[in-house]
């Protein structure tokens, strides 16, 4: 490095990571890229998470390990290790997930060269725990989120890419810290990564480097595991302080975010309208209108048929749930 201040900062926020940490922190360092600096964001873990990080920092001046004094939920410590970042470029990095060594380097020469685009991620494949490639695995569709119209990039996101199984990646991609600073970055709430994404293609393109060096593991512990399909369990993810006691409406915040989004980026009056549309069209898709009026629903009767099932299940998560 020829400067103090990094061009890259890598976002890592963590939770009870001890198992899989090592092997993510060692792919960061095996990165073909290092004007980096590597911000560890830790939310208040019990298990040896810290003990790990503090003997890497003490060994790389890249590595600047943080520790919440309390648990603040997934999407807080996200914005957190965003925070404390001080590169031109930003990357969130997961404690589970691999970047192949050419990953960071291949998506920091596209934003070099492209100053239109605002996040540059690769292609991606799911790995189990042992880091064997899973034959089900990403959708192989293209994306247009590359296009130079606003409306396209958009519509393609979050209704042709979020639709589908295994999306999002593009969370884990690097970007532009002063686009991303312009925006309200993850909300605290299920979901709350994609009204991100969908304002940051707004911003300006994407580019999708197409070679797999990006390796998402699915495993029991991660927090979109089959134990965290209730919405109020989910809650706790984002608001560990949260009993359970007020209903929750994850797609309709969603929704409003999206509609923030348009209203809020620059747009020419035209892209603005097809925008709008988009999102009409988003409302009639996989049955998203149902989806808002069922958690109205929901929240109208919850405090009469569910009060008791909500406590149950709350009480029976009361020890550590999946976080980050």
């Amino acid at each position: 490095m020829n400067h103090q201040q990094p061009r890259l900062s890598i976002g890592m926020p963590v939770y009870n990571a001890e198992q899989y940490i090592i092997e993510a922190i060692d792919a960061i360092l095996a990165q073909t890229y290092t004007d980096f600096e590597l911000i560890i964001s830790d939310n208040a873990s019990s298990d040896r998470t810290q003990e790990i990080c503090q003997a890497y920092a003490a060994k790389d001046r890249r590595i600047k390990y943080y520790r919440n004094d309390r648990n603040i939920g997934v999407h807080r410590n996200y914005r957190r290790a965003f925070q404390l970042a001080t590169g031109e470029y930003f990357r969130w990095a997961t404690h589970d997930d691999i970047c192949a060594p050419q990953g960071i380097e291949k998506c920091v020469e596209v934003l070099d060269r492209n100053p239109d685009v605002v996040l540059c991620y690769t292609k991606t494949k799911l790995i189990n725990e042992h880091g064997t490639i899973l034959e089900q695995n990403y959708d192989e569709n293209p994306l247009l989120t590359n296009s130079p119209h606003a409306h396209i990039r958009f519509r393609n996101l979050i209704i042709d890419s979020f639709s589908r199984r295994y999306r999002g990646q593009q969370l884990f991609g690097v970007m532009r810290h002063s686009v991303a600073a312009t925006t309200p970055l993850l909300g605290d709430y299920s979901g709350g990564d994609k009204p991100f994404l969908a304002r940051m293609t707004l911003l300006g393109k994407y580019y999708e480097v197409p070679e797999y060096l990006f390796f998402n593991r699915e495993h029991s512990q991660r927090s979109s595991s089959k134990e965290m399909n209730s919405p109020y369990l989910r809650m706790r993810l984002f608001n560990p302080d949260t009993k359970g006691e007020k209903p929750v409406f994850p797609r309709w915040s969603v929704f409003l975010d999206y509609l923030s989004a348009i209203k809020d980026v620059p747009l020419s009056l035209s892209e603005r309208i097809r925008c709008y549309l988009v999102l009409g069209t988003w409302l009639g898709k996989n049955k998203n209108w149902e989806q808002l009026v069922k958690e109205l629903i929901k929240a109208s009767v919850w405090s009469i048929y569910f009060s008791k099932h909500r406590q149950m299940l709350v009480q029976q998560h009361q020890a550590e749930i999946p976080s980050s």
